[in-house]
């Protein structure tokens, strides 16, 4: 029996899908992005790594202020797709290196910048990349991680984990604020208190663009285990200029309705929900908003 490497299994899952990535809107945007600009702006002469570069995005907002930026990843076929999407955009100080994240084939100090976003939750070795990335940035340097965290709760983490697996095999691990901040200090950085941001994900393009199995998407659903007059009550409460005030008579209902706010409603839901009658709806008073407007 053949067993797979984990960067075998991360290569299998980014490496047919690196268009998507490129292109990936999720990716692509986000204030984050903005913010790692400003920070290199005004330092013409550094030199900046991407590590875990995946679609390039962080490469692609750093070039235009920086002298050089290599996009670092383990798959040659996203690579090649950052290679080809800098050219297009004119970009020609991107420059592509590939390999492990714990293993940088780089000089000691050889970075002004070190950079990784969305990538930390696919590593093998959390601690050696960090390690490595630590030894690569010059004293003077500036080094950002961006990834999602877990709430720190046993609990909490293992249904996250368990989701992402599900998603994705190539998923190592989320960590929690505290297991960043631990592992950054021993790593011998000096993490400052971090930036929370919410992340969006629209669930249909998420399972869609890393080609999640379809047996593994209803498993993904059914972790969710909400009922149809929970989905109803969250519809109501995201429409303007209504408050929902659902009837209850017990408090297992009440924990139901309170529920309704540790999930969103994706595009798919949206689209069936508004695909639903009008004549077909329970109560729909004249006072209520004109929810069926053209």
């Amino acid at each position: 029996m053949t067993t797979k490497t984990h960067e075998s299994v991360v290569t299998g899952q980014f490496g047919p899908r690196a268009a998507a990535y490129v292109t990936s809107a999720v990716h692509a945007q986000g204030e984050d992005l903005q913010k790692l600009a400003e920070m290199v702006r005004g330092h013409g002469t550094a030199r900046a790594l991407d590590l875990g570069c995946g679609g390039g995005h962080v490469s692609f907002h750093v070039a235009p202020h920086v002298a050089e930026v290599v996009a670092y990843d383990l798959s040659e076929e996203m690579l090649a797709a950052v290679q080809s999407s800098a050219a297009e955009r004119g970009l020609g100080n991107i420059v592509t290196r590939q390999g492990a994240v714990e293993r940088l084939p780089f000089e000691d100090a050889s970075f002004d910048f070190v950079i990784s976003r969305l990538s930390a939750h696919h590593w093998r070795d959390f601690a050696a990349g960090l390690r490595e990335a630590r030894r690569v940035l010059k004293r003077s340097g500036h080094a950002v991680f961006i990834d999602g965290v877990t709430p720190g709760q046993g609990l909490l983490d293992t249904y996250l984990q368990t989701i992402e697996l599900l998603r994705d095999p190539s998923h190592f691990r989320n960590y929690s604020r505290a297991e960043w901040r631990q592992a950054l200090t021993d790593a011998g950085f000096v993490p400052d208190a971090g930036t929370l941001r919410k992340l969006p994900l629209e669930f249909s393009s998420w399972v869609a663009r890393i080609g999640t199995p379809e047996i593994h998407v209803q498993a993904i659903r059914s972790l969710h285990g909400k009922s149809l007059s929970q989905v109803a009550l969250r519809w109501l409460a995201e429409q303007k200029g209504v408050t929902a005030i659902p009837r209850t008579s017990t408090e297992k209902h009440a924990r139901e309705n309170f529920d309704i706010f540790d999930f969103e409603l994706d595009a798919e839901d949206r689209r069936a929900l508004d695909a639903l009658p009008a004549k077909g709806r329970v109560v729909n008073p004249g006072w209520s908003p004109d929810w069926d407007a053209a």
